[in-house]
């Protein structure tokens, strides 16, 4: 069993630069191909419809080359597990923001074309120490790419949920480094030690507060997949469909994990 944390997972910057490009790319590839019948179609987003999302897809990586070109802030304000809590207020924002872009840009294989290089460069040029002054707080380069990967994996999710037939590949880096952000989130609000959450293979967390267990097989564990674990940290899947459909799996009297479900949303 592994320790509990206790100082914030670290990530490999180059990696994570890589997984973002390389799933923006994967996600290009695929809404190229969509027919204007499918772009239509209806997502399990609520208004948006799947052309909103595609485009709202460019939105979640055009925010660095905006943020990088905006001055540097004084100090963070951020730290990376603040983040999936401090996204919920903007819900409004986002949603009008996407809608005016997606009615702006008909041709998206241009919109991700321009997204696509301004992200590149302005990568090239930007250590991950440099501060951002991003909506949610400032943080660094390095942690709101970590970011970008929630975005761009969860929303790949609802956009192959939304297309019969759709099947965006995830980048497995992205995927992993998504997961174990939300994993943490988790230890974050119910700190603790009484039960244990395995996300394999990406991630192992110990929270909610109780009686610490120190050896052999926990009293309390919660086990699920990536994805699955994805859709009910973001709201997608709720923890009673989960546990009804063999989605997870729950054991010991602390492993209910409802209340504190979802994450962000």
């Amino acid at each position: 069993m592994p320790p509990a944390r206790k100082r914030p997972r670290v990530y490999d910057p180059a990696k994570t630069r890589a997984a973002v490009l390389a799933q923006f790319g994967q996600v290009r590839e695929a809404v190229r191909t969509l027919t204007e019948a499918q772009l239509a179609g209806e997502t399990r987003l609520g208004a948006w419809n799947v052309r909103e999302l595609a485009a709202h897809l460019t939105m979640a990586v055009d925010t660095v080359a905006r943020n990088l070109a905006r001055p540097e802030p004084p100090k963070a304000e951020l730290a990376l597990l603040d983040w999936p809590f401090a996204t919920a207020g903007r819900a409004g924002d986002i949603a009008d923001a996407t809608r005016r872009l997606a009615a702006d840009h008909p041709d998206l294989d241009a919109l991700y074309a321009a997204a696509g290089q301004r992200l590149t460069d302005a990568l090239a040029a930007a250590p991950d120490t440099r501060l951002l002054d991003t909506r949610t707080g400032a943080m660094s380069l390095g942690d709101y790419l970590v970011t970008r990967t929630v975005e761009l994996v969860v929303h790949t999710d609802d956009l192959n949920a939304a297309v019969p037939g759709l099947d965006v590949p995830l980048d497995r880096q992205a995927l992993a480094a998504c997961t174990r952000l939300l994993a943490d989130a988790l230890a974050a609000k119910a700190p603790g030690g009484s039960t244990e959450v395995r996300v394999p293979p990406f991630a192992v967390v110990q929270c909610v507060a109780g009686p610490r267990h120190t050896r052999g097989t926990p009293p309390n564990v919660v086990e699920t997949d990536p994805l699955t674990w994805l859709r009910l940290a973001t709201g997608r899947l709720g923890w009673r469909d989960a546990l009804a459909n063999a989605k997870v799996s729950a054991s010991g009297e602390r492993a209910d994990l409802d209340a504190l479900l979802p994450l962000m949303s």
